[in-house]
């Protein structure tokens, strides 16, 4: 069990004013910032219901990291009446017809659905609920591969970066090949013996696992097909999954990946910023299971809360305007740049972008949107990343900042990831961290809520994490409206729970260093505190 200190915040003490009705709202006493908790630590495994809205639960109350949403409700916001806040999200497609997301999305009032006329006159035709500037691509390359493939349009120095990787990335295919090699072979062999053993093809998962043999090739086979199970799966699923990744390796060692052009079916010119007329209205995309992503970020941030459907979403009084720009591999900087500027132009106040690469040939249109963003007073939460770096030193991209260093603007915050386990593990295994260039951590490990289909999951990374504070952003926005992004920005990061002891980074146990050093404010999200803090800052 660690031995957390206590954890003096800014002695701020705060009198919460309840609008028109003071006798009703309870907060109208005198409310005092969240500090962490001394020597606590869950010692029981979360309940399903727990684990479910471990993000809304409190670091004191429920010796969770969580952002104690649902105190800040029951305390601070019970009988207040906050703004309609549009929040953008940049991402993968939503699945806008999901049961606990429908009646939450954005919907352009300027356009008449259906008459393909561009009726608002911005460029983009029938743009009802958001633009889908990927039209019908799922599948794209990484950014390296484009950069390789076109060398004459790049330095020799970004050139030779990225064949640096991709020779890695051979190298690792090839070892990564083999493996699954043998993987499909094991467990070809442990079907063959088991289908042996039990005289029939069709065995169950219990009859593998009730197995009790000394021979040393039935037990063999028993553990192969168990770990089969362990993944969800049937074994010819397995083998159908492995078959998948044996392909996209293979892919990779013969330079196969470097060869298609995905984009060529939008008929834009991806050099051209200037070049708008592309894709399409329909922001679920071709393939409404490639939505995942996205259609999981929107649930966080504004599930309906209370219903008794799914998950809950961090923030009510939203509506979920639709920027599909994210594929499957990396996204290009013209698609980010007009996609923000698209949200922006469109009302958003709070724009979520869960997404990032290590490349970034048109960088500067990108931090063109982000200052346009910030002139038109938009906060955009930006995820940190997941390949557990320094992007102090790694490069890392979108950001705020061309040298890592000296911000250009001020309108951009960017999220590590919480894991559940308050402790020494309290940071996720994966998360990229940095003391200039991360500004606060929050929830990002085993976050619930939607996925297309009217299903729900739990997922992890940084990219859960980011729509867990643009969730809490949207609600200061909310409540109180006159404050800026740049005020809301710094009150996420200065009203954050300090954790000022050692923690396991990267997953690695023998790297331990202080929480301090691992983000530029040293704390985690918090909702109660933050809301208590744009009371007085309202004032």
């Amino acid at each position: 069990m660690n031995n957390f200190k206590t954890i003096f915040i800014t002695a701020l003490t705060v009198v919460v004013l309840a609008g028109c009705s003071a006798s009703k709202n309870a907060s109208n006493a005198t409310a005092v910032m969240i500090q962490a908790p001394v020597n606590i630590q869950k010692k029981s495994v979360l309940k399903e219901a727990e684990l479910n809205r471990w993000s809304h639960l409190d670091i004191v109350k429920d010796t969770i990291p969580g952002m104690s949403v649902d105190r800040a409700y029951a305390e601070l916001l019970k009988d207040k009446k906050g703004k309609k806040i549009i929040v953008g999200i940049v991402d993968s497609g939503i699945d806008i017809e999901h049961e606990d997301l429908k009646a939450v999305v954005w919907t352009n009032k300027k356009e008449i659905p259906g008459n393909g006329i561009d009726d608002d006159k911005n460029g983009y035709i029938d743009d009802i609920h958001g633009w889908n500037f990927l039209g019908d691509i799922v599948k794209e390359n990484l950014e390296y591969e484009r950069i390789i493939v076109k060398k004459s349009l790049v330095d020799e120095a970004t050139y030779l970066k990225a064949k640096a990787v991709n020779d890695k990335k051979i190298v690792s295919a090839t070892d990564e090949k083999a493996q699954l090699e043998k993987m499909s072979s094991d467990a070809t062999n442990a079907d063959v013996v088991l289908t042996k053993h039990f005289g029939k093809t069709d065995y169950s998962v219990e009859e593998v696992n009730a197995i009790n043999s000394e021979d040393e090739e039935i037990s063999k086979s028993k553990k192969m097909i168990q770990r089969v199970n362990s993944f969800g799966m049937t074994l010819p699923e397995f083998k159908t999954e492995l078959q998948k990744e044996l392909e996209s390796q293979e892919n990779v060692i013969s330079g196969e990946n470097l060869k298609t052009n995905y984009r060529k079916i939008l008929g834009d010119n991806p050099e051209d910023i200037t070049d708008t007329k592309y894709g399409n209205n329909n922001v679920i995309g071709s393939d409404i299971e490639q939505a995942l992503h996205g259609t999981h970020v929107a649930g966080i941030v504004a599930q309906i809360r209370n219903n008794n459907i799914g998950g809950d979403g961090i923030a009510n009084n939203v509506e979920i305007l639709t920027v599909r720009a994210v594929p499957d591999g990396d996204e290009y900087d013209k698609d980010v740049a007009l996609g923000i500027r698209y949200a922006v132009d469109n009302g958003a106040k709070v724009i979520n972008g869960s997404f990032g690469k290590s490349f970034s040939p048109q960088k500067q249109w990108v931090y063109d949107a982000i200052k346009y963003a910030e002139s038109k007073d938009v906060l955009i939460v930006h995820a940190a990343g997941n390949d557990a770096k320094d992007i102090d030193v790694e490069d890392n991209y979108p950001n705020d900042s061309d040298d890592k260093v000296t911000e250009f603007a001020d309108n951009l915050i960017t999220i590590g990831a919480l894991n559940l386990e308050y402790g020494k593990k309290v940071v996720a295994r994966f998360s990229n961290f940095g003391k200039i260039n991360v500004d606060v951590f929050a929830p990002g490990v085993k976050i619930y809520a939607s996925t297309p289909n009217n299903t729900y999951k739990l997922l992890q990374g940084t990219s859960m994490a980011s729509p867990n504070v643009a969730g809490v952003a949207a609600l200061i926005r909310s409540y109180y409206p006159k404050l800026s992004a740049k005020q809301v920005k710094h009150i996420l990061m200065d009203s954050g729970v300090a954790i000022t002891t050692d923690v396991v980074v990267g997953g690695n146990p023998k790297d331990v260093r202080s929480f301090t050093t691992l983000s530029n404010s040293g704390k985690i999200v918090n909702a109660y505190n933050a809301l208590l803090m744009a009371e007085k800052m309202s004032k």
